[in-house]
């Protein structure tokens, strides 16, 4: 991984910085029995390096300018009140079960989020160290290379991605309708729109519950290599109200986003 890079947004290469070191210590931390301990709420589990990795980000990210409230999966408190005006929206650790269980499909990142839309993103891979960073209008890099324009991919063409080892529910329908041949494991929620984003693979559909969280960062850099993230019924992901929807389609091709989103809403 070459250095943090992620546009000229003021804030870019900093929080750039913050996701890296966190993602070290996260993999320091994967030695400790005791930071991998947890349990499971609801379909998530929930590992004590969650607290952990949330502490270590948000001191890094007040540091770089404390007058920016930080909104973390991690701190209810923050979720219960109204969203700033502008504030850094971050999942510490993204893909917990993958983390504690020993696979490398984990990220930490962070969002800056100002008039209900992210404006500046990074997402770090830990295990590959691998850096995705964008800033809204000013494209977006892995590992501070900028991300090529992402070509057609209509419905059917190029890999689907999810986190199995073979399609399954939705993934299964989707590529059964569309006739997808190539298929991707992948793990976290955002490690898999990165790899849409960097051409790795072309679709992915989620039916569960995601949160703003897990899908404003990798969604800029998506978005800003030429991709489009929507929720499941095919409306935007507008950053107010609810953090939380159900589900997501993330597609190289915006019109292969869109065709998915109708089919799935009927």
């Amino acid at each position: 991984m070459s250095g943090p890079s992620a546009g000229t947004h003021r804030l870019s290469q900093a929080v750039a910085a913050a996701v890296v070191e966190v993602g070290a210590l996260l993999r320091r931390w994967r030695s400790d029995p005791s930071a991998l301990s947890g349990e499971w709420e609801g379909s998530q589990f929930k590992a004590r390096a969650d607290a952990m990795a949330h502490r270590a980000l948000s001191e890094r990210l007040t540091a770089i300018d404390g007058r920016i409230p930080v909104v973390s999966e991690e701190d209810p408190a923050s979720l219960s009140r109204d969203r700033p005006p502008r504030y850094w929206l971050i999942d510490p650790i993204d893909g917990t079960a993958s983390y504690a269980h020993g696979f490398p499909g984990y990220v930490t990142q962070a969002a800056l989020v100002a008039g209900g839309r992210p404006e500046v993103a990074a997402v770090f891979a830990p295990e590959p160290q691998t850096l995705y960073t964008a800033v809204r209008g000013r494209g977006a890099r892995r590992d501070g290379a900028p991300l090529p324009p992402l070509g057609d991919a209509p419905p059917g063409r190029g890999v689907l991605t999810d986190n199995t080892p073979e399609p399954r529910g939705i993934a299964l329908r989707v590529r059964n309708r569309f006739g997808y041949r190539e298929y991707l494991e992948s793990g976290s929620i955002s490690l898999k729109l990165c790899l849409v984003a960097d051409g790795s693979a072309h679709l992915f559909v989620k039916d569960v519950p995601v949160r703003d969280w897990d899908v404003a960062a990798p969604a800029l850099v998506l978005e800003e290599a030429g991709g489009l993230v929507t929720r499941l019924d095919g409306t935007p992901f507008g950053y107010h109200g609810p953090y939380e929807h159900t589900g997501l389609v993330g597609a190289a091709d915006p019109d292969t986003c869109r065709a998915v989103a109708r089919w799935l809403s009927g």
